[in-house]
Parts: C-alpha cells; structure tokens; sequence
C-alpha cells in the first residue's frame, strides 16, 4: 500500500484510475485501427524475449549479460505471434523506477485521462508509477476549485479488455469481452456481454453486463423493443484491443461516441468509461449549480443525492446522469446512463468525458435527433414524458416556513386578495405539524387550519403542505398511528443486521419508510387519506426525501464494509456515501441502500401521486426536492434552499433550463430567495422573473423580513401585481405548453439554442430564455439597473408590452428596464392566445380570450391552444379536451379545429366551428 501526506488545499492536486496488463490477440473479422482516433500516439509494440526473462534474477550481479541481452533484443527480427503491451516488470531501470514511454510527453494536455482520480490522494510519481501510468508534473501553481489537468495520466496502449467475438441478433449484435490481466481495483469482471440494441433509426441501446452473474439494474420501466430499426440514422465501429465502441452519424459522419480513447473498467465497486465528444457544447447532467453551459475545462460533477443549499462543484439534491451534445454544424444528440450509483462525470477540454461509477452496470442510450428539441422527445420516449399538471398548479404559490400560525398564514392570504394580487395556492411548511410529526396539525398555534383549508376552496384557491419521509419512533406506543403500523407491515428501511434504521430528522429520532416496498405505498396512502379527512389538503410538497438524516449514516452509525468504504468514493460532499444521510449499508425491498439512494426522492414522489390520484381523483400535485430520471411524470421540482441574493436569482434560470431538458418542466425557485433576507428591488426582480418559472412560488425561511408582495411599498407591490397578472393573462400560452411537453416531450421554458441550434451564439446563454418557441424572456439580474442588454436571434421581434418592432440581424441589444417592467418579445410567425387575468386561474379562465398575432415579413403567423376542464384525469387519453390550430396567411386567420369535444363559448365564437377572419 502507498503511503500519502495530507497537504493544504493549495498543494493538492487531484487525479485517478488502475492497472491494467491484458492479453490481446488477433481477430481480422474486427477493426485493429480506429482512423477516428483524436491526435494520440501510438506507442511500438513489442514481444520480450524467453531468454531476458530468464536473465532477470541475475540482473544485479550479472549487468554485462543484461546489457548483451538487451542489445540482442533489440536487434531481434519482428515477431509473427500477436503484439501483447510489454508487461510492467520490464519497464524498470535497475535501480526500480519505471521507465516511461516516450509517448507519455507526446500526448497532448486536454487528451490526458486521469490515471488517479481518487479525491485527496496528492498523487506522486511513485504512486502513479504502481499503476503503470504516465507521470508529467505540470506545474506547483494553485488550480481551480477541485479539478485540474492530471499528472497522473494513461499510456496510449493502456490494457483493457479484447473484444474476442461479435455476432449478429435479431436486436443488433452480442459481443463478448475479455480481460486476461487484473486492474489496481478489486474484484475485477473478467468476462462481459455487450449487446447493442438497434431500437429505433434515432435511437441506440448498448448494455454491458456480468454474463456469469446478475448484477443490480436500475427499477424505471424503460421501452422494451421487439423489431431491429429499418434505417437507423448511425453506423457503429468495433476495435478489438484494446477495445473499443465508435458510433457515428450516418448523415455527416460526426463521432458521437468513441471509447477507445481511454481504458474501459469493469469491477464490482468501479466501472469507468470515457468517451470524446464532438465539441465543447454539453448541457444537462443535473443536478448541480452551475452555467447552463458546462464548463469542460477538467470540471467533475458528482451525482449522490444530497442535502445542501445549492452551492457550485457539489453534489445536490437530485441525479440525472443525461447529457445533450451540439455537434458542429447545428445538429445535436443525446446520452444517457442509466445507473443510479454514485458516480463522477469528468469533463476535459479535449472535448471528452468520463462515467466513473461504483456499482451497477453500462447500460446507455445514444439519441441522435438531429436538433435539440428531438433529443429531448426522444429522450423522454425512454424515460416517460411529464405529466398534465392541474391548473392551479401555474398559478402563483405562497409560502415560508415560520408563519408559525394558521391565523397568520389566513391573514396573508387576506391581504393579497384586499389587494388584488392574484393567488392560487397557499402552502405551509414543517411548522404546521404537531412537534414536526408527519400527518399531524398543531391543534393550539394551526388550530383554525381545517376551516382555512374550507376558505381557500370558498374562493377557488388551494392548498399544499409539507411531508418529510422521516417517521418518528420516540412517541408512546399506540400514540402514533404511522409509526406503530408502520412497524406492524414491516415499511421501514432496515440496517445491515435487519434491524429498524434510526436516524434524526426534524422530529428526532425517526424510521425511514422504505418506497421501494410496494407494501409501503399502500401505508403512505392509508396515512396520507387519514390527515386529508381532517385537512382537505389539495397537494402534497415532498422534502428531505434525498434522504436527510442529521446523523452520518445512523443512532448506531454504520458498519465498516466495503459498501460503506468502496474502493473509490466519488467527489461527495462530505466524503462518504453516508454523510447526511442513511447507511450506504441499509436494506431495503429491492436492494441495498448503496445502490438505490439517489432513486429515494422519485420512489417517494411515485407514492404520493398515486395515492393522491386515489384520494382526489383529480391530477395529483407533487413537488419533490430529490429527482431521479423520469420524475416529470409523477412531481414537479424546486430548486432547493437558495438565498435572497441576485447571484441566486441569476443561477435560477440555467437551474429552470436544466430541468426542462431532463424532463421536469414544472420547475422553479424559490422567488425572493429562501434563506437571508430579501431587498425590496431584489424581490420585485425576482417576482417579474419568476412570473416566467413554469412553476412560481415565493418562498420564505423562518425569522427573515416578510417578503409576500403585500409587505412592500406601494410601487413595488403594484410592479409585483403587475408581473403576476401578466402571467395569468398568458395561462392558455402556458398550458398549451404543457400540453405539447405532455405529449411530445416539449420543453415549457427553451433555451435559446433550440430554437436557433445554427447560431452558435446562443449556445451559451442562460441569461435569457423562451416561452415555447417565440415568448423571448429578458429579466434583469443585477441590483441598480434599469436597462438590460439582450441578445436577439436574427429575425423579427415585437415587444409584446407596446408593439414595437425590432430587426435584428443576431445581435445584442440594449433594452430599457424600469422597476415596473420585465423585457418581454414575441418572435415573427406567431399566434399566442391570451386572456384576461383575474385574482386566481379558475376565475381568468371564464374571461374572455385573446389571441395575438406577430405576423413574419412575408405576412405568415401560426399558433395553437389546448383546452379542458383543467383537472380531470387523462383527459387528452380518454379525448376529453379541445384543440385548436391558428393560421394566419396573405391576409386571411383561420382556426382550425383539429379535435374538439368541449365548447367553450366565452369568446363570443364556437371552438367547436371553423371560422375565419379576413381584412383588407
């Protein structure tokens, strides 16, 4: 074992990965060469000689016959035997340092692939040498954060495994993969099947699996396909050894995939695999704080859900190992991982990437589009499209935790409608409960709360409250009904000797319901049905569910095993899979903790939609902290416990574009910020921004300054009034969004990119977003300005406030930005219903509606509305529900009714008729 010195933060410098010396043989039906490769250099291969090995016990004594023999080695003629990489003990000088290839100073910087990413290991020479890699010290100067360029880095030919035989199925192909010698981490795989699955013309599988033993796969349901695509849009290249996987597209011939760059592994705790990629412009991989962008200057993202105000290079509360990739000449494709182990994604400038995870299996998706939009619909084909949300879902949402009063919380509610400012939703954080006990209400401080709820309903408004999955187990016995049935059934997440798991929460010691045992969800319904016959609550709000625990790991911490101390930990906030949580060791129905963590918050949010379709019968609302892919189809999403600072208003926006292409578009901030105290100016900003999240909530920590549009000065209340009243005037635009995100897998808020994927200019903003396709958003974000400057794609523009027409030839414009204003713009070609708001959606819903029209230069417009009752179950299933197109074209509007079944007869014109409207 290399021994390590702990340095300061300063002095390290992190790197990564394992020794590796297989066999390799020929095989002329696979290609040996990869023309594609990036600029790396091939190091010579060589055969050793019978008679140097031979000679290796006498080397000290014997140095002449060394020298001879190696002289006579290197005049030997080539061998006709297949090549093998020299084998480490050769590789030695006599005084035991190793040699390294002269390749290793010829591999270019942003090429390098960490040799030795374990975090905090201040990798020397000597450390790198054991693992046979190349060791270039760059520089003793500080790096940024955590990352930087390795100096611990792969050889050209590193081993890994031979891809020994490839046939055709019925699916695609079965390969099978073998590694003859053992890598630096434990309990290697030495055989693998790899099957590529050909399962649409824009879509490809590849799983590679433990033929010899079933390993743990992620529980989603996924497309299970019978029939081989006709004319799939991508070819694929097989490299023997070291081996390797190319998939290209078809149509241009760009590599999406190459994994022949850096070794692939395949042990029990870790599994590696990089890829290059076809440019620096890659999106997704939640969730973390960062730039829509990502920055691949040696950036790491970790994924393990976890409890922690967002902060930039940290594992947060949700996992999404999915990423979106722009090629070059506009088109894009997407990849996703389905493995919910904790896992780094390393970035590097190369442009590539690499999966370091610590269990589970390869199992990817490779969608090829072509453009942005496609690979998220097509992603989402595989994952599940969101769900309808109900339509008190878009209104606007109060809440703060430390109301600390059902009157209090009444009051507010009252004072927003004294001042006209629409409101739909009213929540109440953890301070509701009795003592932070889950299905209980404060009977002295909550005690009016049932006839609040009563009052909400009276005025077409709703209600949300808080649950944390965290049952207590400190009540006398027969004191509390979930906890004492929760036992009774068996629910709990147990420890590693089959006891109940004790951890600390908000109400002290506390289980932990196990959401992976389908008997847990009937109890979750039972509890949840029970506390609604007291408080007709109309949504539930799903927190702590990562899970949060105040110990690491338990009241009796955790054992030590090679689950709680994998060979490799990835880079998680606080350094072991325990921290913050519960014991990586802990069972549960399907599996152990270890493996299905990070699937806690979506088991959890699929419990409570269930059980509140049952309890309602209406479109369920849940907003979960924790996520996992396919999430939108049962919650939405916050995102999480910022602060009343502008640095948080401006990181909502890539937070809210993030989502939308993971496929949770019914995600927001918290609007004037959580934690700290807002300002007057911040929270006016943030309300006009957050007017424009698909899902707009103000929400408020305990002890801070009241931060509800009722507690500001008149001007500011009146902007505040503003924004929101222009969000409900738009409701028919934003529910007809969510309608095509429901169906087609559309993103609600788009990034500019996706409408505009040739104008490499927009790659990069997150400044800026749209509504759609044409609803161009440009909030200000930074304290003291009334201009901002925004960038405008080439095309027509009008202000949606005044008219106002711009042309804009892909260009920066400066834009005037009172307090009372956001910048709003409606593209060319558009036709965007409307109508007139009113204090909550149920009462805007019966005025009238309103349809304007951006024509293009050439007099062309086009738009559509999707309508129903709002809140009835599958209504677009069971053809429930009104859709109408609209076209404008040489003078003429026609609405074309493509499928109606409702009439609506407050536009003064039958939805369910064709019409037309003509002018001169």
């Amino acid at each position: 074992m290399v021994s390590y010195k702990r340095l300061t933060p300063e002095e390290v410098h992190f790197a990564g990965a394992a020794l590796l010396d297989p066999d390799e043989t020929t095989d002329t039906d696979l290609k040996e060469v990869n023309p594609e490769l990036p600029l790396l250099p091939q190091s010579r291969r060589c055969s050793i000689t019978v008679a140097l090995l031979t000679l290796g016990g006498l080397i000290v004594v014997l140095f002449g016959i060394w020298l001879l023999g190696t002289i006579f080695w290197l005049h030997k003629p080539p061998s006709t035997e297949p090549h093998r990489p020299p084998p480490p003990a050769v590789a030695k000088s006599l005084n035991g340092t190793w040699l390294q290839p002269e390749s290793c100073s010829q591999i270019p910087e942003a090429w390098r692939f960490d040799c030795y990413p374990e975090r905090g290991a201040v990798v020397t020479e000597e450390m790198c040498n054991a693992r046979n890699c190349c060791f270039v010290q760059r520089s003793q100067a500080k790096t940024s954060g955590r990352n930087g360029m390795p100096w611990c880095f792969y050889t050209p030919d590193y081993p890994s495994y031979e891809l020994v035989s490839i046939t055709d199925t019925e699916m695609g192909k079965v390969g099978k993969l073998l590694r003859n010698k053992k890598t630096y981490y434990p309990k290697d795989i030495d055989a693998l099947q790899m099957e590529v699955l050909y399962e649409e013309d824009n879509r490809l599988r590849v799983k590679i699996t433990d033929p010899a033993e079933k390993r743990y796969e992620v529980p989603i349901d996924v497309p299970v396909v019978q029939k081989k695509a006709s004319n799939p849009s991508y070819t694929i290249d097989f490299i023997k050894e070291p081996f390797g996987l190319i998939v290209k597209r078809t149509q241009t011939g760009t590599v999406l995939l190459n994994t022949s760059i850096a070794p692939l592994f395949y042990a029990d705790q870790f599994l590696q695999m990089s890829t290059s990629l076809p440019s620096r412009f890659i999106y997704g991989l939640g969730e973390h704080r960062s730039n829509f962008l990502h920055d691949i200057q040696w950036n790491t993202l970790t994924m393990w859900a976890r409890d922690v105000p967002p902060m930039e290079l940290t594992n947060l509360y949700g996992v999404h190992p999915f990423y979106l990739s722009m090629e070059s000449d506009g088109m894009a494709h997407g990849f996703f991982m389905l493995n919910s182990n904790a896992m780094d994604v390393a970035l590097q400038p190369a442009p590539a990437l690499t999966w370091r995870m610590i269990g589970g299996i390869l199992d990817f998706y490779i969608f090829l589009g072509p453009d942005p939009s496609s690979v998220i619909a097509q992603y989402l084909d595989v994952v599940g499209k969101p769900a309808m949300p109900i339509f008190w879902a878009l209104g606007y949402h109060l809440c703060r935790w430390g109301y600390k009063s059902s009157d209090k919380t009444w009051n507010v509610v009252k004072e927003m409608r004294n001042y006209g400012i629409p409101q739909d939703v009213q929540w109440n954080d953890i301070d509701y409960m009795d003592h932070a006990l889950d299905f209980t209400y404060d009977t002295v401080n909550f005690s009016s709360l049932p006839d609040l709820v009563k009052d909400l309903h009276r005025h077409d408004q709703h209600y949300v409250m808080m649950l944390d999955p965290g049952i207590s187990n400190s009540q006398l016995p027969g004191s509390y009904w979930p906890f004492d049935e929760g036992m009774k059934r068996g629910i709990f997440i147990n420890d590693s000797n089959g006891d109940v798991l004790i951890g600390k929460v908000w109400p002290g010691l506390t289980a932990f319901p196990d959401f992976s045992n389908p008997d847990t969800h009937e109890w979750w319904y039972q509890n949840l049905k029970r506390f609604h016959e007291k408080v007709p609550f109309d949504g539930v709000w799903i927190d702590m569910n990562e899970p949060s625990n105040f110990f690491d790991g338990s009241l009796n911490g955790c054992p030590d095993n090679e689950l709680e101390n994998p060979p490799y930990t990835p880079g998680i906030l606080g350094g072991t899979l325990k921290a913050k949580t519960v014991c990586a060791s802990a069972r549960q129905k399907i599996s152990t903790h270890y493996n299905i963590h990070s699937l806690y918050g979506l088991m959890e949010a699929k419990s409570t939609e269930s059980a509140l379709r049952k309890i309602t019968n209406k479109r369920p609302f849940v907003i979960s902290r924790s996520t996992f892919p396919s999430q939108g189809k049962y919650s939405g999403h916050w995102l999480g416990d910022n602060r009343s600072q502008w640095k948080d208003l401006a990181t909502s926006i890539p937070g809210m574009l993030t989502f939308n292409i993971l496929g949770i578009p019914l995600i927001g901030a918290d609007i004037c910020g959580f934690g700290g105290s807002t300002t007057e100016e911040l929270c006016v900003r943030w309300t006009q921004l957050g007017a424009f999240y698909p899902f707009s909530r103000n929400h408020n920590s305990i002890d801070e300054q009241d931060q509800e549009p009722t507690a500001f000065s008149p001007a500011a209340r009146t902007a505040m009034k503003e924004a929101i009243l222009l969000r409900y005037s738009l409701f028919p635009h934003l529910y007809t969004l969510f309608y095509h995100a429901h169906i087609s897998g559309h993103t609600v808020a788009t990034p500019l990119l996706f409408q505009f994927p040739n104008d490499e200019k927009t790659y990069g903003i997150d400044k800026q977003f749209l509504w759609g396709k044409n609803l161009l958003v440009t909030p200000v974000l930074e304290a003291g300005r009334d201009y901002v400057v925004g960038y405008f794609p080439k095309g027509l523009w009008y202000d949606f406030h005044t008219g106002d027409s711009l042309i804009s030839s892909g260009e920066e414009i400066n834009l005037q930005a009172p307090k009372d204003k956001i910048n709003l713009h409606l593209g060319e070609g558009s036709v965007v219903p409307t109508q007139r708001p009113n204090t909550t959606l149920w009462v805007s819903s019966g005025q009238p509606l309103h349809l304007i029209v951006s024509l293009s230069e050439d007099g062309l417009a086009k738009g559509d509305l999707f309508w129903d009752d709002g809140e009835t179950l599958d209504t677009y299933e069971k053809d429930q529900y009104a859709y109408i197109y609209f076209t404008v074209e040489q003078g003429h509007f026609k609405q074309i009714a493509i499928k109606t079944v409702l009439t609506v007869t407050d536009l003064g014109l039958n939805l369910s008729h064709n019409f037309t409207i003509s002018w001169m």
